[in-house]
């Protein structure tokens, strides 16, 4: 591993545009999320120095997590940030009182110093360069400051890219990949402590491959990747990847969908 983390490469202006058109349905379909959100929160009540003072939340989507840590720290405060205009103008509608903008994870519009802790969740794994977006939250927050991300790591959806691979034929798959935690580990060096950096395996289940990929859809977490191919897969290979999956992943007459969720707690040197 040499520290430099690179997630296969993204198209921004698709991670935007399927996470705005989707605003209004993501919760219904957003299962895991919800456990995602609901387990920081219960490892940020654990830490001996809870979140206090401002603090900016990166990618509050439908405000799942804005709302699950203002019921738990009401002594904090939050700017809430996405980089979906359509998920922004959603949580204004939930949250009037609330300072809310746009904002990119890999480019945060703030001044140095400025937060005393940074929260999020299902996000930073759609951030192409993890070192530069760590590199900005050491910038902004103060020295001190506190972190608490969850992100999803290298194995999630293992069985849908193993059948797609498969469905190929030795063919290049050209779906999204995520960071490992190892990898991650080393992107952290040099900007934050970690204080506590592990995961833990989320399991879905689903009737069938069809049903998945639409729950996908619903929450906008579609392949964005820059290399995918135009147009849509042909009908052999779809048939074929849902026989794959269903043949090698199947239980019951069900498939399982494996989300790997890491966990980040780390602090800024001072």
């Amino acid at each position: 591993m040499n520290g430099d983390i690179d997630t296969e490469h993204l198209d921004r202006r698709m991670v935007r545009q399927h996470f705005s058109s989707h605003a209004a349905e993501y919760d219904r379909y957003a299962r895991v999320q919800k456990t995602v959100v609901n387990r920081l929160v219960e490892l940020m009540a654990q830490q001996s120095q809870p979140p206090s003072g401002l603090g900016l939340e990166v990618g509050c989507g439908t405000g799942m997590l804005s709302r699950a840590f203002g019921q738990t720290f009401p002594q904090a405060h939050l700017v809430l940030s996405d980089v979906a205009h359509g998920m922004s103008l959603h949580c204004q509608k939930l949250f009037p009182q609330a300072m809310i903008c746009d904002a990119d994870a890999g480019a945060l519009p703030f001044v140095d110093d400025c937060f005393d802790f940074l929260i999020s969740t299902s996000v930073y794994q759609w951030v192409e360069d993890l070192n530069g977006a760590f590199a900005e939250i050491e910038r902004v927050l103060r020295p001190g400051g506190q972190v608490a991300l969850a992100l999803f790591g290298d194995r999630t959806l293992f069985e849908l890219r193993n059948s797609h691979r498969q469905a190929l034929d030795r063919g290049l798959s050209h779906g999204q990949s995520f960071p490992a935690q190892d990898d991650l580990r080393c992107g952290i060096a040099g900007t934050l402590t970690i204080e506590q950096l592990f995961s833990e395996n989320e399991t879905e289940w689903h009737p069938d491959v069809p049903t998945l990929l639409r729950n996908l859809k619903k929450i906008g977490a579609q392949n964005a990747s820059a290399h995918r191919p135009p147009g849509l897969a042909s009908r052999r290979v779809m048939q074929r990847m849902y026989r794959c999956y269903e043949q090698e992943y199947g239980q019951d007459g069900q498939i399982p969908a494996t989300y790997q969720v890491i966990y980040l707690l780390a602090r800024k040197p001072g």
